[in-house]
């Protein structure tokens, strides 16, 4: 660990700031519920993966937290296309379930993108279906993959307006970078997707007023790479061997970065615990546009 000070003024606390969105949630559950109406998120796990089994068991404690009925549906890891894909059916069909979730990854016999664009487009709480983000590409009312959805909900809160600021993405994956881009296009960001083989990507990332860093390399961005000011959304999450223990790091190098930029999020604490807060919201947004009631104010991209 670095023995260089913190600078909290320039902390972005996903922890405290999730917390507030989860509790947002729970308040407009809370109405939804005394009109008779209950949103319900179903979960399916397939296989016994440890990390997987612990983040539904935590999606499962934070949807009954927020007042939401949760439906865990657990297969055995020889489970087959067809059994799951009829699993998927069966709650694109139930009422009760406003947001599906196929925990990911899937063992590899099972094939995830059909699985995935199987779900019923307006409960696709993770947003990767693929008549979402074409929805999300051209601009229109979509299920927002929630950990882009989580991002912009801080860079909001910190920035406020965003419009005009040059935003650069290191990561063009599905999941996170491209995603990202067409929120902040949206936002009228002016936007650049870099990646590993993007040319003199240190410069490119110095031009940057927001940095969002989803590349999947530890410490990959030094704090020389960093605008002045500049307010940093590390996304990811990074297992390294340090003086003999694994601790988390992210795509930035933290010591050098915080120094120089205006606003970052730390890792872990930052953008991790908004994904599971922007799932319970897409959940809400979903139950709120079933039911053709008004969509919950600044909970949505």
């Amino acid at each position: 660990m670095s023995d260089i000070p913190v600078n909290h003024e320039a902390l972005i606390d996903g922890k405290a700031f999730s917390a507030d969105v989860r509790q947002r949630v729970a308040a407009h559950v809370a109405q939804l519920k005394a009109r008779g109406i209950t949103p319900g998120l179903a979960v399916v796990l397939v296989g016994e993966d440890p990390a997987s089994e612990v983040y539904v068991r935590n999606k499962g404690i934070q949807t009954r937290e927020a007042g939401m009925n949760s439906y865990e549906h657990k297969l055995p890891a020889d489970t087959s296309q067809d059994a799951l894909m009829a699993l998927v059916e069966q709650l694109n069909a139930d009422d009760a379930v406003h947001g599906i979730l196929v925990q990911l990854p899937l063992p590899d016999h099972l094939d995830s993108e059909a699985v995935l664009n199987a779900i019923d487009p307006a409960k696709d709480v993770d947003g990767f279906h693929i008549l979402n983000v074409g929805l999300l590409a051209t601009g229109q009312k979509a299920m927002v993959a929630c950990t882009p959805l989580g991002c912009l909900m801080m860079l909001r809160d910190r920035l406020g307006d965003l419009s005009g600021l040059n935003a650069v993405i290191v990561g063009r994956s599905n999941i996170v970078g491209k995603p990202m881009a067409q929120l902040l296009l949206r936002d009228s960001c002016t936007v650049t997707i870099a990646h590993s083989r993007t040319r003199d990507l240190g410069e490119v990332c110095r031009r940057a007023d927001i940095l969002v860093a989803a590349v999947g390399r530890p410490k990959m961005i030094p704090g020389d790479w960093i605008k002045p000011g500049a307010t940093v959304i590390d996304v990811g999450i990074n297992r390294i061997e340090e003086g003999g223990k694994t601790r988390l790091v992210g795509d930035v190098d933290f010591d050098t970065a915080q120094g120089v930029a205006g606003a970052i999020t730390p890792v872990p604490g930052g953008v991790g615990p908004m994904t599971i807060a922007c799932l319970l919201a897409n959940t809400l947004t979903a139950c709120c546009r079933a039911a053709g009631l008004p969509e919950p104010d600044g909970l949505t991209a």
